[in-house]
């Protein structure tokens, strides 16, 4: 069926030539095959002039009401889209992603409370507090005369230099007893 070897000629082509009983076909049947190939090749030569002549002529219509290629393209991404968008495929996946989407903003937003949580529990702790007061009492001890306020490294620094001079002091006093 697929595979026959007597295929059919390509416009142009010698029909005698590419049919592989043409020494079969009497004269007459060959004569009537190249005025019938004649024939079809003409019309053929008639419908692409006619072809050329409606393209033509839609060119001419579509110049008069203002279409040009970049709306065509415009009108035919946006029909291509509306295509896709109606698809089955195109919604489940939609449906899908945006569930998908919901779901992880919902994650997000827990984690977040979850963690915003965690700080209030921390700076409300009584260790927290404590550390606090502390981090409050060195700095009013060191920092004196300085403004209220001043970073936290400027605020560690004060409470790690005040520590390490009670130390000193408190050593300084159990040598002396």
């Amino acid at each position: 069926g697929l595979l026959r070897s007597d295929s059919i000629p390509e416009v142009g082509e010698d029909a005698a030539a590419t049919v592989g009983m043409a020494e079969t076909l009497s004269e007459e049947e060959q004569d009537e095959l190249r005025k019938e190939l004649a024939k079809v090749e003409e019309e053929i030569q008639t419908l692409s002039q006619v072809l050329a002549a409606k393209e033509k002529h839609l060119a001419e219509i579509k110049r008069k009401l203002g279409i040009n290629s970049l709306q065509e393209l415009r009108q035919n991404i946006t029909k291509s889209w509306q295509d896709v968008t109606s698809t089955t495929a195109y919604k489940k996946t939609s449906e899908t992603l945006s569930q998908a989407g919901q779901k992880a903003s919902a994650a997000f937003s827990s984690v977040g409370s979850v963690i915003t949580k965690k700080f209030e529990d921390v700076r409300n702790s009584p260790t927290f507090k404590s550390f606090e007061e502390k981090v409050e009492n060195l700095k009013s001890k060191v920092g004196g005369s300085k403004p209220a306020g001043g970073d936290f490294g400027e605020v560690l620094n004060s409470a790690a230099n005040a520590s390490a001079t009670e130390t000193i002091a408190e050593q300084a006093q159990e040598e002396t007893h």
